[in-house]
Formats: structure tokens, C-alpha cells, sequence
């Protein structure tokens, strides 16, 4: 997201920014801004450090690293163009450029991403599949609103002018993500327990009682661990035949305290990880905001109650 998204304030120039983060983890395997926390990643895109220091930036070329920097120009006024970018010698020259490999790590990291997606997907789910009656009763009448062929499945079409008219704004890129992200089988439609998952994701669900009972899912001997072996078979479950490499390369990231196994409080983080842009954004102007609101009043511009 570009700083002047979260400065609330912003045109089309934030598409090249957009651009710029997908073409830097595309070339390193990792996101140019990252942080624990949504306000830590708001404070890290608008101090804009890019690092171009770490493995694998010194072997790619410095035609490449400049059109990244530019597309990440924290100024929009100063960002380039479309046209800029289609015109910039890294893309003209493409075909005189040398094939450099970048080596084994960006292959590895974009992996790890792809497999800890695919996990939590795997656990959202279980939680979509588990729902009471009563949870999902509202989920069910929308689902039937949406599929408005009785098909039994919602297609992007469906989705995207159900989810506007239940009165959720969401980009064209974003339906598509969404049914991207839980679309098991590729035919880019949902069936009823996918929709689930997408209402599931939708909500932003923290339920305890949820999460715990999508872990003891995975932890079958119930010890109160998910044991490699255990992730293994869940995954396989899923139809996918997967090997103990890709379970190590899912713990590497899940399991913190390094014990070979996930505890609940790992899986419930697992799950719990990721970035609410809108909520961010919100957060961050409400912040800008009362500390412009304190500064005026120390200052004497403003008089509580007054103005």
C-alpha cells in the first residue's frame, strides 16, 4: 500500500507503487516493507528504507534496482508513469539483458509463502466445515442470494455483485483473491464450504473456540501438538502429495520456539498473522489526526470546547 494511501489522500500513481512491491518479491522472494504489527508496517512503508543489501540484490542488476526504486518513489508527484515504466531500459532491454540466476533463496521464500497460505487455507476450512447450524444459517441464505443460477456454486460474477449488494466494497482484484485464495480445484468458482471460508475470511474470525477446534483437527492424538507427521497427513488430505520437505519448510515458519512441533498458541499466531489495509490505514490517519489535535491545543490554535 502506498504512503499516500494511508495518508488517506491518493490517485492512480498508487498502482505503480503496487506494481513496485509485486516486481521487488518477485525478484527477491520477500515484501520491500515488513513489521509485526499494522502500525509497524504503516511506519516502515512510510520511512520508505528499501534494502537492496540482502541476498539476492547484489547479483541483480542495477537497471532492474533503479526501476524498482522509482516505482517505489515515496513521493507520487516523483513516481514514474506508466509509461515511464514500459519505457524504462530494464524493460526495453529485456532481450540484451543476461539471464542471471538469482539463485535457490527466492524459489525457497516464495515457496514458504505459497505452503503457509495453503496451510492456513487447510485450517480455515476445517472451521468453514465445522460451523453449528445456527452459525452458518445467515452464510447459507447469502450464499443461495449470490448463486443466482442455482448452480450450487458462486461464480467471480456472482460473488462480485453479491458481495456489493450485501453492502461490502471490494475491488474487482480483490473478489478475485479472495476466490483465488480458497478455490481448491482451480475452476474458479466456489462451492458452498469455499464460500464459507471466504465469509470466514471475510469477517476476520478470531474465535477461540473456532481456532481450537480447527487445532484439534490437525492434533490427532490430541497431545496438544500438530506433529510433522500430523501436518503431513492434514495436507494430504487436501489431495495434494506432499512431502516431509514441504511440512519442514510450513514449521521453519509456524514453529517459533524451534521444539519440532506447533503448539496452539503458534497456530492460533499462524492464523492470526496478517494485515488489514483498510483498518491500518484507519488507524494510522486517526493517529495523524490526534496528534495534530494535541499540538494545535498545546499550542493555543485550539480551545477545547470551542472550536
Amino acid at each position: 500500500m502506498a504512503p499516500e494511501v494511508l495518508k488517506r489522500n491518493y490517485g492512480p500513481e498508487i498502482d505503480i507503487w503496487s506494481a513496485g512491491v509485486i516486481l521487488y518479491i518477485l525478484l527477491c522472494g520477500v515484501p520491500p516493507f515488513w513489521a509485526e504489527t499494522e502500525q509497524g508496517v504503516a511506519q516502515a512503508i512510510l520511512r520508505g528504507n528499501i534494502d537492496f543489501k540482502r541476498e539476492p540484490w547484489p547479483n541483480v542488476s542495477e537497471n532492474a534496482k533503479d526501476l524498482v526504486r522509482h516505482m517505489l518513489e515515496p513521493d507520487p508527484k516523483l513516481r514514474l508513469t506508466a509509461k515511464q515504466v514500459l519505457e524504462h531500459p530494464w524493460l526495453q532491454n529485456a532481450k540484451k539483458a543476461p539471464n542471471v540466476p538469482l539463485g535457490d533463496i527466492v524459489k525457497s521464500r516464495l515457496k514458504q509463502f505459497s505452503r503457509m497460505n495453503r496451510f492456513k487455507r487447510r485450517a480455515l476450512r476445517v472451521i468453514a466445515d465445522h460451523l453449528s447450524a445456527e452459525e452458518v444459517e445467515d452464510i447459507k441464505e447469502m450464499f443461495k442470494a449470490m448463486d443466482t443460477d442455482n448452480d450450487g456454486i458462486v461464480s467471480y460474477e456472482e460473488l462480485k455483485s453479491g458481495i456489493a449488494k450485501f453492502g461490502s466494497h471490494l475491488a474487482e482484484s480483490e473478489v478475485q483473491m479472495l476466490i483465488e485464495a480458497v478455490d481448491t480445484n482451480g475452476r474458479g468458482a466456489l462451492d458452498y464450504g469455499e464460500f464459507l471460508a471466504v465469509s470466514l475470511h471475510l469477517q476476520r474470525m478470531a474465535n477461540d473456540e473456532h481456532l481450537r477446534r480447527a487445532f484439534l483437527f490437525f492434533d490427532k492424538d490430541g497431545n496438544g501438538f500438530i506433529e510433522p507427521e500430523e501436518l503431513r497427513e492434514a495436507l494430504m488430505d487436501e489431495g495434494g502429495t506432499d512431502s516431509m520437505e514441504v511440512v519442514n519448510d510450513i514449521l521453519h515458519e509456524v514453529d517459533t520456539d524451534k521444539d519440532g512441533k506447533i503448539s496452539y498458541d503458534e497456530f492460533v499466531a499462524m492464523m492470526k498473522t496478517g494485515t488489514d489495509w483498510r483498518k491500518a490505514s484507519r488507524h494510522y490517519s486517526r493517529g495523524r489526526f490526534n496528534s495534530l489535535s494535541m499540538k494545535l491545543i498545546k499550542d493555543g490554535s485550539v480551545k477545547l470546547g470551542v472550536e
